[in-house]
């Protein structure tokens, strides 16, 4: 987690450097050399996690101008200069402020100062459940109906393809029909909360000289096609020869995604039937890229088969999933 915590005070700023060795982060003093706006700037899109050491109100006001959404905010703890108190205040639970907050108490002997409704009436906090789950928010304004809900004791319910292991918290029910929360990689429900798990694997095939252009249109035709979520996509494979590939290369850092590369005999020892091309195997040394390295980089199966057109092949397989009730540790 990237971290990163200013301080007010010199005495804040031991506080702060005491914190920064054992979470681990990077501690700054405010004015040396940043000012607090100018740490704040940039700190607040690139950290996952900042750390105020001292006055709330201080914090409040630095960060004001750049809060955007609680699924895209870092997460936010103040913490004062003698270490009492930890505060997150803001992005609790999917920024992970709650968490840190706890962490940090735990670290120092302080009390974390906790806010959220959820937590306060122990409810289920969906937010957090989402985020333990490894799932992407892709409507985070429904958030605050389905936590409305059950903070009002009404029953939820959440669709869901995989089991989900355990015993679901009250008053939380499974759900196939019109559910108040559901977990997929498609998009298969207009009105619930809509959460993603990032388990989607993308296998790619291209010619060489691909633009990163032309693989983003190959890539929103796949998405239309099959009512998948951009956001379940976690990673991309292909065959090592696109290893240095700049089209590709660009098309994965547009997405912040990780390319992972295949040698033909890898390619070629992953069992299953394929969408074979002759072709493909006179060129590359095997009969299939993008089914076959999407599906060794999941380890798990195969749902779009290859995909093809303008010298571009896609599919997609899906890690194994196991989500859990259990979140609140």
């Amino acid at each position: 987690m990237n971290i990163r915590l200013i301080a007010f005070t010199d005495r804040g700023f031991l506080l702060a450097q005491r914190l920064a060795e054992v979470l681990p982060g990077e501690a700054e003093r405010c004015g040396q050399p940043h000012s607090l706006q100018s740490w704040t700037e940039a700190a607040f899109p690139n950290a996952q996690a900042l750390i105020f050491v001292g006055a709330a109100g201080i914090a409040v006001r630095a960060i004001a101008p750049y809060v955007k959404s609680k699924a895209q905010d870092p997460a936010v703890v103040v913490v004062d200069e003698k270490g009492q108190f930890a505060i997150p205040i803001l992005s609790g639970h999917l920024g992970g402020a709650n968490d840190l907050a706890r962490k940090i108490a735990g670290l120092i002997g302080a009390c974390p100062v906790i806010t959220t409704a959820t937590d306060v009436n122990r409810v289920f906090a969906v937010d957090e459940w989402a985020k333990r789950q490894n799932c992407h928010v892709a409507n985070p304004e429904c958030i605050k109906l389905v936590s409305g809900k059950l903070l009002s004791g009404k029953e939820v319910t959440v669709r869901c393809p995989w089991k989900i292991q355990g015993t679901p918290p009250e008053p939380v029910q499974p759900g196939e029909e019109m559910p108040d929360v559901n977990v997929d990689i498609y998009k298969t429900s207009e009105t619930a909360l809509c959460l993603v798990p990032r388990i989607a694997v993308l296998g790619v095939g291209c010619k060489k000289g691909t633009t990163c252009e032309a693989l983003e249109r190959a890539y929103q035709r796949l998405l239309e096609k099959y009512g998948l979520f951009s956001q379940a996509v976690c990673r991309i494979c292909s065959i090592d020869l696109k290893k240095e590939e700049p089209g590709l290369l660009a098309f994965a850092q547009t997405h912040g995604w990780q390319l992972e590369t295949y040698s033909a005999q890898e390619l070629a020892a992953v069992p299953g039937a394929f969408s074979a091309s002759g072709f493909v195997k006179s060129v590359t040394g095997v009969d299939n890229v993008c089914e076959r390295s999407a599906l060794l980089g999941s380890g798990g199966t195969l749902i779009i088969k290859k995909n093809a057109g303008d010298g571009i092949t896609m599919a997609v397989a899906v890690e194994p999933y196991a989500p859990d009730w259990s979140y609140n540790e």
